[in-house]
Parts: C-alpha cells; sequence; structure tokens
C-alpha cells in the first residue's frame, strides 16, 4: 500500500515538471500537412479575409457583397491575365490586325470569354480543394500519367517562356536603339528571377502591386498608340458585333483562339487563388470567395481585351491591305510603325517598346511562378523559394539563350521559331484542360462544389472547340513544313502516341461513365479539403 502511494506521488510530481500534452488543434494538423506536403503559399503569407459588419457566425448564407473585401481578393485575376498579355499574344495580335483588319475582333472578345470559363474553372478547383491543379494530377493519375503530364507542362512553360523572353529582349534593343544586342536582352531578362525573389520576401500584395503597375504600363502605351494612330471606330464596331470569317484570315483566327489558352496559366490561376486565407471546409466562405474572383478576374480579362483591341486595331489602321501586312511581325514591328506613323515629341517606336517590355517582364515573372507550382505540384519537391526559381529559370533562359545568339540577326529565322513555339504550346493544351474538367466534375475532389451538367457540357464544347482549333494549325502547320520521308515517319509515331494519351486522359474523366481506364486510379481527398455545411 505504502509503494503505491509512493508511486501515486511520483506521478504527480512528473505531471507538474511536464507540460501538458494537449490534443491536436487544426492548425497543427496544417501545419503537419505543410511539412509533408508541398504548399503554393505557406500560412504566414497568405492574405487573411477580414469580415467587414458580417452577421455573427451563421455559415449557412454566404456574406453580403462588400467593396473592403473585393479590395483583398484583388490580385490573382490580375497575375493570371498576364498571359493574355504575353508577347506571344501581342505578335498574334498585330498578325491579326494587319492580314485581317478589323474583321477578326468578335473572335478576340468571344476567345477572352472562352478563356475566362476555363480560368474560372482552375480557381473553383485551386479554392474548393484548397490544392492547386499539379498537386491534384499528381494523385489523380498513376506514376506514368502523372510524369507525362509533368514533361508536358514544363514543355509548354518553356515554349512560353522563351516567346517572352524573346520579347523583352526586342523590346530592350529597341529602346537601346540596336545597341544592345538580342543575347544581351536575354541576360537583362533573366535576372527578373531575382527580382522576383526579392518582392516575394515582402509579401504577396507588394508582387501584385508590381503587376498592377506593368498591366497600367501596357494600358497607358497602347491605349496612346491608338490615340495616336485614330483607327475608325465605325470599323471597329463592327468587328465587334458582326462575325466574319474568311478563308484568307482564318490562320490569324485559329490563333487568335490559340493565344487565349496557355497550359501553364490553368495551372497557374489554381495555386495563386490560394494567397488568400480561405477555411474550404465552410462552404459559404468557398462560395463567397469565388463569387469575389469572379468579378476581379472578369475585371483583369476586360482590361487584357482592351489592350489586345488597341494593338489589333493599330496595325489595322497602319498595315491592313499593303504589302508589308505578311512580312509584319514582333522583330519588325517597331520599325514599321516608325515609318508609318513617324516621330513626334514621343516616337511611337519607343511607346510600342515600352509597352513591349512591360509586356514581356510581367509574363517572364509569372511564368517564373508558374514553373514553381508545376514543378513542386506534380514531384512534391520541397526546395527552398531561391533555388526553384533559379532551376525554373535556367530550364527556360539556357535554350533562349542559343536561339538568341543563333538567330541574332534573322528576323525571318525567329519568325519560323515562333510559329514552331506556337506549335509546341498548342499540343501541350489538351495536357492542362482534359485533367482539369476531369478534377472540376468529380464529387470526390470538389465536394458540393462540383460543376453541374449543363456547365459540364458547356466546359468540354469549349475545350473540345479549342483542341479542334488548334488541331487545324498543328495540321496546318505539319502540312507545310514536314518534309522527308525519315520526319514524316518521325511525326507520325509520336501523333500516334499523342492521340492516345488524349484517349486515355478522356476516357478517364467523368465524361465518359462507363469507362475501364478511369477505375484503375482514383484521388482520395484529404479530410482538410472536405467541404461540408459546418
Amino acid at each position: 500500500m505504502e509503494k503505491d502511494v509512493k508511486v501515486a506521488e511520483k506521478v504527480e510530481e512528473a505531471d507538474r515538471l511536464l507540460p501538458p500534452q494537449s490534443l491536436p488543434s487544426n492548425s497543427d494538423e496544417e501545419e503537419y500537412e505543410s511539412e509533408s506536403e508541398e504548399a503554393a503559399f505557406e500560412s504566414r503569407d497568405k492574405i487573411v479575409i477580414v469580415d467587414f459588419g458580417s452577421a455573427g457566425d451563421d455559415d449557412a448564407a454566404t456574406p453580403p457583397f462588400s467593396w473592403r473585401k473585393l479590395w483583398l481578393f484583388t490580385g490573382p485575376g490580375f497575375l493570371m491575365s498576364i498571359a493574355f498579355l504575353d508577347p506571344g499574344n501581342l505578335e498574334g495580335d498585330l498578325q491579326a490586325g494587319a492580314i485581317a483588319g478589323y474583321s477578326l475582333l468578335w473572335l478576340l472578345m468571344w476567345a477572352t470569354a472562352m478563356g475566362l470559363l476555363i480560368q474560372m474553372l482552375s480557381a473553383r478547383v485551386g479554392v474548393a480543394t484548397g490544392r492547386h491543379l499539379a498537386e491534384l494530377c499528381r494523385d489523380e493519375y498513376p506514376t506514368w500519367a502523372r510524369y507525362v503530364l509533368w514533361s508536358m507542362a514544363e514543355l509548354a512553360l518553356i515554349g512560353a517562356d522563351i516567346q517572352e523572353v524573346i520579347g523583352s529582349a526586342i523590346a530592350i534593343q529597341i529602346l537601346s536603339r540596336g545597341v544592345l544586342p538580342l543575347w544581351a536582352g536575354v541576360v537583362i531578362t533573366a535576372s527578373d528571377c531575382f527580382l522576383f525573389l526579392f518582392l516575394e520576401n515582402y509579401g504577396v500584395r507588394k508582387l501584385e502591386a508590381v503587376f498592377a503597375v506593368l498591366i497600367a504600363t501596357m494600358g497607358l502605351s497602347f491605349a496612346w498608340m491608338f490615340g495616336e494612330t485614330k483607327p475608325s471606330g465605325k470599323q471597329l464596331m463592327i468587328g465587334i458585333l458582326l462575325p466574319r470569317l474568311s478563308s484568307k484570315t482564318i490562320r490569324q483566327a485559329v490563333g487568335v483562339v490559340g493565344c487565349v489558352i496557355m497550359p501553364h496559366n490553368v495551372f497557374l490561376h489554381s495555386a495563386l487563388v490560394q494567397s488568400r486565407k480561405i477555411d474550404p471546409k465552410r462552404k459559404s466562405r468557398v462560395q463567397e470567395a469565388l463569387n469575389y474572383y469572379l468579378i476581379e478576374s472578369s475585371v483583369a480579362l476586360f482590361i487584357s481585351f482592351m489592350i489586345n483591341l488597341f494593338v489589333t486595331t493599330v496595325f489595322a489602321k497602319g498595315f491592313y491591305g499593303t504589302e508589308k501586312a505578311n512580312n509584319i511581325g514582333l522583330v519588325n514591328a517597331g520599325q514599321y510603325l516608325e515609318e508609318k506613323f513617324g516621330g513626334g515629341l514621343l516616337p511611337i517606336l519607343y511607346i510600342w517598346g515600352i509597352g513591349l517590355l512591360a509586356a514581356g517582364q510581367s509574363s517572364t515573372i509569372t511564368g517564373t511562378y508558374a514553373g514553381q507550382f508545376i514543378m513542386g505540384g506534380f514531384l512534391n519537391l520541397r526546395l527552398k523559394k531561391w533555388m526553384r526559381a533559379v532551376i525554373t529559370r535556367s530550364c527556360a533562359i539556357v535554350p533562349t539563350m542559343i536561339v538568341a545568339i543563333v538567330f541574332n540577326t534573322s528576323e525571318a529565322s525567329l519568325d519560323v521559331l515562333n510559329e514552331w513555339l506556337n506549335v509546341l504550346q498548342s499540343v501541350q493544351i489538351p495536357f492542362a484542360l482534359l485533367p482539369l474538367l476531369t478534377l472540376v466534375s468529380k464529387e470526390e475532389v470538389m465536394g458540393d462544389f462540383k460543376i453541374g451538367p449543363t456547365l459540364q457540357r458547356i466546359a468540354w464544347t469549349v475545350a473540345a472547340l479549342v483542341m479542334i482549333i488548334n488541331g487545324y494549325l498543328l495540321l496546318d502547320f505539319f502540312v507545310s513544313e514536314v518534309n522527308g520521308f525519315t520526319f514524316g515517319v518521325t511525326v507520325c509515331v509520336w501523333t500516334t502516341a499523342y492521340v492516345a494519351f488524349i484517349v486515355y486522359l478522356i476516357s478517364h474523366s467523368n465524361f465518359i461513365p462507363s469507362s475501364p481506364w478511369s477505375s484503375s486510379s482514383s484521388l482520395e481527398l484529404p479530410k482538410r479539403v472536405t467541404v461540408s455545411n459546418s
């Protein structure tokens, strides 16, 4: 008996000396999960959404609209919209204007609307699950398919990055009056990786502010060009309201639609929306976030549409129906503008160069951002931010530097290279769209925020339209470029494998209910991202 009392006293003394062991809280669980899994944003880096005048703790209804809350949610949509304004898109705009005049403005408007739909589905996945698209693909598909998707996403990113870096280098060459060669511009643009890292240390809001300045610079530059050249207002309105398409402008039409869906941007937006602290378990908060993201993304893409419209109409006014129309490209566009519209107090050549530089710099930084999420999500690599950024930037800069040195003096070669890069990105589009549509349609992934049958049909129709249009571009390109038996056989083999993988991705989706392949791998959603009404 005495022995038992002594044991009890020792236990009491140990309890006094040792700290109490509490049950793990939600924050502890989140911290543990963040340690074991790559996260888009650390919890401490996320922007806290403050309730302004919300009524109690009622979680059944979505909180009322608040302008201050809209301001807190504003940012990710504008970063996403930069992909609609990269140098590749600007080249598509100027060529569409020079060759087709005002006739494709209606297509530009509807293509932007299609892009908004796809990007909002991407945002929906990110908000409702608390994870971005690359992470979800890692769990959804078997290992071999995951590595194929990752490889395709990286190739698309490298292709886009080369265009963006070359665009920035061309702008630097214009603004330096040719003193700095193309390769020097590439080196200067590559340094934006370190600028990105510097800004990221000061928080998401500071980074978003820099992008806002760059978008404003583009808007002011191209609006000034629009005002200076005075395109026809009547033709502009007819071009927007009256659909027209001829056999002579079909290639430009395909280019306008093809430039809207950027594979890396689909992955990027699903990660950017996680920069706001939203509890995916609270249905009303998820719906509120989706509402605000729809508003800010719509505004951002409307601004991008106006900028694209400015560029298209300026070149329609200056070069439509002229001999230069078929020869104009990103390399010589500034020179042609100067010859057509002259100098003046503020030469249009330099205004074009400033706008092009803002487009190139902003898109290369977002490319670095997207590369981090793609690599981290698919491979679950826990690397420091600076290391991931350097690896991502190196993947694009090394081939870009080679391109700049080889094609430095040849405008025609750069144009051909740009066509190949457009083809490369067109090839990758299904590998971003199909996983997105598969995941956003699965109840076990999205919970109550799975898209309904009507939206599902619309989304698949848009995706099919985009893939068919890009398929036409690929067919047209290969028919004109593929020469020789060996090259032809190689293309046929790769095309067969390409089509087979697309068929696999479609069969894996819920769009085909009786798919025998889709049962082999199914995503089990972690408890922390299950949506409930409590």
